[in-house]
């Protein structure tokens, strides 16, 4: 079996920047035409397409918010059009707007359950039918550690990443008559833009609590995003797998 992804359409929400990016750039690798989203920031998807982009694979910036229907099912058209099939979606993109609950507004709990949670429905519902109609199809949803513990100052981060687990097995049971098999991961912590803006001594204590006693790489997430999309993994659906150094132990 192989982790070789030649001549596979892969979508990746949110894949500008951080886990995104590191996924974008393994499907690519693997030999993926890929498209991802990016919200802002233009110029830095347009550069890491370009980057990316070979003679035999090209990597195609997308601008779409994923919690828009209309802007997701244009999204999933002009796959459609362009490569003529879409098999693997990686519902990557989420925000936070971390606060205690009594503090959090109804706009920060909104947000964050719209993006990570309503995108991921918009998102899987407008691939299931080019994936039904083909008989095959990938959908790898990236949860939290958080999903599972709970974090304090996180209540709306984490409910929808909980949403995420109920979702997968949900839907796997759903379509996986039609071969498309559906899983999450759960990344715990892992060195990005976002978790870059700790100062050493957070990062040290949450390490602390980690039985690796280190932070995760993206690379890290990735590779598991990659053995998912892979024929390696063809009778693994409705999992959530952690990959958290331990820390959900």
């Amino acid at each position: 079996m192989s982790l070789l992804l030649a001549n596979k359409i892969a979508v990746v929400t949110g894949g500008s920047r951080g886990i995104g990016e590191g996924i974008v750039r393994s499907l690519a690798a693997a030999g993926s035409r890929v498209y991802f989203t990016y919200n802002s920031n233009a110029e830095k998807a347009e550069a890491l397409a370009s980057e990316l982009t070979s003679e035999t694979v090209p990597v195609t910036a997308v601008k779409a918010n994923v919690t828009s229907a209309d802007e997701v099912a244009a999204l999933v058209s002009r796959v459609i059009e362009e490569a003529k099939s879409l098999d693997i979606l990686v519902n990557n993109a989420g925000i936070t707007k971390d606060g205690l609950l009594m503090r959090m507004s109804e706009t920060d709990w909104d947000d964050v359950l719209n993006t990570n949670l309503k995108g991921v429905f918009l998102c899987s519902k407008a691939v299931l039918r080019p994936m039904m109609s083909q008989r095959r199809g990938r959908i790898i949803n990236i949860g939290s550690i958080v999903g599972l513990s709970g974090n304090a100052g996180q209540a709306n981060y984490a409910a929808s990443k909980a949403g995420l687990v109920g979702f997968t097995r949900s839907l796997a049971k759903e379509v996986a008559s039609r071969n498309i098999l559906v899983n999450c991961v759960a990344p715990g912590y892992v060195l990005t833009d976002m978790t870059g803006k700790l100062t050493e001594e957070q990062r040290k204590t949450f390490e602390e609590h980690i039985p690796l006693k280190r932070s995760g790489t993206v690379e890290e997430i990735a590779s598991v995003v990659g053995f998912l999309a892979s024929d390696a993994a063809s009778y693994i659906t409705g999992q959530v797998i952690n990959i958290d150094g331990g820390l959900a132990l």
